[in-house]
């Protein structure tokens, strides 16, 4: 009876990859990819020649049953597309499929999208909250980023580049001005992690490229101040001289409330 070998690959990097990794890469009869061609140049890189099959979102019924006849025998690694398997792809079906026929599941542990961005972000990170990929419809992603903006936990999610911008701006209505890490292209060339609000987000990405984890900040252990208080704190600084965009970028950060609903605010305020 085989084992199946959850295995952790280079997010970008070709280098980091565990000594184990690629002994086990080397050494398991089959190795099942959820991007036979990523997986394949890493091999290559390494001198490794496995044999190797695809295990995708779209072939999992057919690949799992064939996956596991080879594991009554042989023993079988399984890789995700970067990262480490069976979080947000295709590699937990095998897992829980190779769990309820009895065969051993050993992981194989390096490199994750999720911890590199938490240790960079430079935000608390003794608990997080985990998102995956956030709902690519508006509506649901709203829905999604008001229920957690109360979350004390810090929280982690992946997202495109084509759905960085209008993510942010909901993420900009749910949390305020509360700090952020985007970091983009991970341990590759172009590496880039930028810290600030989602206001300040949006403003540097203006034409975003390449995949983004996110960190967001717990929330804060005091309630955010009601509408109330924040009207009369915008007025005061209305009154003072400032601009409508200093002034609500301070009661923003001061209060919690979004600098957006601010914004709606002013025009209303007594001089």
């Amino acid at each position: 009876m085989g084992t199946l070998y959850v295995v952790a690959t280079p997010i970008g990097n070709m280098e980091d990859v565990t000594l184990r990794a690629l002994r086990v890469l080397g050494e398991v009869a089959v190795v099942a990819a959820e991007d036979t061609r990523t997986t394949r140049n890493l091999l290559a890189r390494h001198g490794i020649a496995a044999r190797l099959t695809a295990l995708t979102e779209h072939n999992t019924a057919r690949a799992v049953p064939r996956l596991l006849a080879t594991l009554a025998t042989a023993d079988v690694a399984v890789v995700s597309e970067a990262g480490t398997p069976a979080i947000s792809d295709p590699g937990y079906e095998l897992v829980r499929a190779a769990i309820e026929a009895g065969y051993t599941v050993s992981p194989v542990p390096g490199p994750s999208a999720v911890l590199a961005a938490l240790v960079a972000s430079g935000l608390p990170a003794r608990e997080f909250t985990y998102l995956g990929f956030l709902p690519h419809a508006a509506g649901e992603r709203r829905r999604l980023l008001a229920s957690v903006a109360r979350e004390p936990r810090a929280l982690v999610f992946f997202e495109s580049p084509h759905r960085l911008r209008a993510m942010l701006e909901d993420l900009a209505v749910a949390v305020g001005e509360r700090p952020l890490a985007l970091c983009r292209e991970m341990t590759k060339l172009y590496e880039e992690v930028f810290r600030g609000p989602a206001s300040a987000a949006l403003d540097h990405f203006r034409a975003p490229r390449g995949e983004f984890t996110i960190v967001v900040a717990p929330a804060p252990d005091e309630a955010p101040a009601d509408e109330d208080t924040a009207r009369r704190e915008l007025a005061r600084l209305k009154r003072a001289g400032l601009r409508a965009a200093e002034a609500s970028a301070e009661v923003a950060r001061s209060t919690g409330v979004p600098r957006r609903r601010l914004y709606d605010l002013w025009p209303d305020l007594d001089d």
